[in-house]
């Protein structure tokens, strides 16, 4: 049974010290065949290198996929008002390499806007893979010699940490200590549980993507949009309608307006339940993919998805072995590794979640499959990123949770203050009689009572 922590021994966190050390800035260089891409790792000791060597197949389209990446970092799409005043700290993409696949993710600013590109098999040649994580130096001179990039130009990509024990005066050491926003990190987790639920909602063939895009506004984000598939194409209403992906701060998606001509084939997920949504763009050998949360205004990393899931974490065994299962796979399928650990399904795609949050998985809607990544942050503490679930178990352990079994479900009686809220939990969803459920509906996930009754059931009518 994993432990509960003790009352008040969990301090806010706002951010987590992290000091970036490269060897050396990534460059683009010339080459008598074309460009070389030496992306320069962040160092990490006690953790193993990630490392590939190989050419890119499709050199302009990486490039400008990679530079849309690092624009969706560089962005902000909702500033509070009381962010005016404050420096945020752009946070450098984080690269894997798997045993198949090439990936890069990064977040907005403002942490309602995820891109990842996924560089499949087709895409590169590989003299050397070796599976790994880690952040890449991504700064401005990088971004602009992508530019310069052009097809029928070779491009080779090398990706490495490298030792450095010795400073001289002629080595150049790139050193960047930053406080990471710890929502940037809780959001990595919380992005890939929203796209665990989603589904297929439309295919689209470039000409109408193209078209699509050309249309879409410059702003609206005080305004709620639903795209619904019209024909072999997309249209944009501001009515709701049935079998639509509902957008809120449409402009978002003008991001991936350099990369709509260059597709294929533009593909359209979404939740229909929280109304998060992700638009895949497939090019020559890779994927690139934007998900949307559900408003701008909305963090994936305060979404709260996981939370549930990670109050239900006391069979550290079962964790333990589906974590010691994880082998740089590129395609993990619940079912497969349920057999394989022995256990149940919703076990272990529960346990699963747990390792999303824990920054040990993420989760590729073209496969519809988890991968196995080590986030390179330290999430030894994961839960102290996540308040409600610490106050949830402060109020287990103040003795303050009384449940019961109420037909095919939970009732609980929280006592908060001088206030005792009720909370109903169901097969499908939870209430309570607190302000914050009242405001969110559950949309942000659980509230600290009905998290504390889940321990306290778990516990006690398991």
């Amino acid at each position: 049974m994993r432990r509960a922590h003790e009352a008040g021994t969990i301090p806010p966190v706002s951010a987590v010290e992290h000091q970036y050390l490269y060897a050396r800035p990534s460059v683009v260089e010339s080459t008598a065949g074309g460009h070389a891409l030496r992306l320069t790792g962040a160092q990490a000791p006690d953790a193993g290198a990630c490392f590939f060597e190989g050419a890119l197949l499709f050199p302009r389209i990486t490039s400008l996929c990679l530079r849309a990446i690092a624009e969706v970092v560089m962005t902000r799409f909702y500033v509070p008002p009381a962010m005016l005043q404050r420096i945020l700290i752009e946070s450098d993409p984080v690269v894997t390499a798997g045993r198949d696949t090439l990936r890069f993710e990064g977040f907005s600013g403002c942490c309602s806007t995820y891109a990842r590109l996924d560089v499949g098999p087709g895409g590169f040649e590989a003299s050397e893979m070796s599976p790994g994580t880690t952040n890449v130096d991504f700064q401005a001179p990088l971004r602009a010699a992508l530019a310069g990039v052009r097809d029928g130009e070779a491009l080779s990509l090398s990706v490495s940490t490298e030792s450095v024990s010795v400073t001289t005066p002629t080595e150049s050491i790139v050193e960047r200590k930053v406080p990471l926003p710890v929502r940037w990190i809780k959001g990595l987790g919380e992005a890939q549980a929203y796209l665990a639920r989603m589904t297929l909602k439309a295919r689209v063939p470039r000409a109408q993507a193209v078209q699509f895009f050309r249309g879409l506004p410059k702003s609206g984000g005080r305004h709620r949009s639903w795209i619904v598939p019209a024909g072999r194409g997309l249209r944009l209403t501001q009515r709701e309608a049935r079998g639509a992906v509902t957008v809120m701060a449409v402009e978002r998606l003008r991001a991936l307006g350099s990369l709509v001509p260059l597709a294929s084939e533009l593909r359209v997920y979404g939740d229909d339940e929280a109304g998060a949504s992700a638009w895949a763009l497939h090019l020559d050998g890779q994927v690139f993919t934007l998900v949307l949360s559900p408003e701008r205004w909305r963090g994936f990393s305060g979404e709260g998805r996981l939370l549930s899931g990670l109050a239900a974490s006391d069979d550290d065994a079962l964790l333990a072995r589906v974590r010691a299962a994880l082998n740089w796979q590129d395609e993990i399928r619940v079912d497969a590794l349920a057999d394989s650990v022995g256990a149940p399904v919703d076990q272990v795609d529960g346990a699963l979640a747990i390792l999303a949050a824990q920054g040990l998985v993420g989760f590729d809607l073209e496969r519809n499959a988890y991968f196995h990544r080590v986030l390179p942050f330290d999430l030894s503490a994961v839960e102290a990123l996540h308040p409600r679930l610490a106050a949830a178990r402060r109020l287990v352990e103040a003795d303050a949770v009384r449940v019961r079994a109420a037909g095919d479900g939970i009732a609980g009686d929280v006592a908060s203050g001088d206030v005792v809220h009720q909370v109903r939990v169901g097969a499908d969803a939870a209430t309570c009689t607190c302000p914050w459920y009242a405001k969110h509906k559950g949309e942000r996930g659980p509230c600290k009572h009905v998290l504390a009754v889940e321990l306290v059931a778990e516990r006690e009518l398991a």
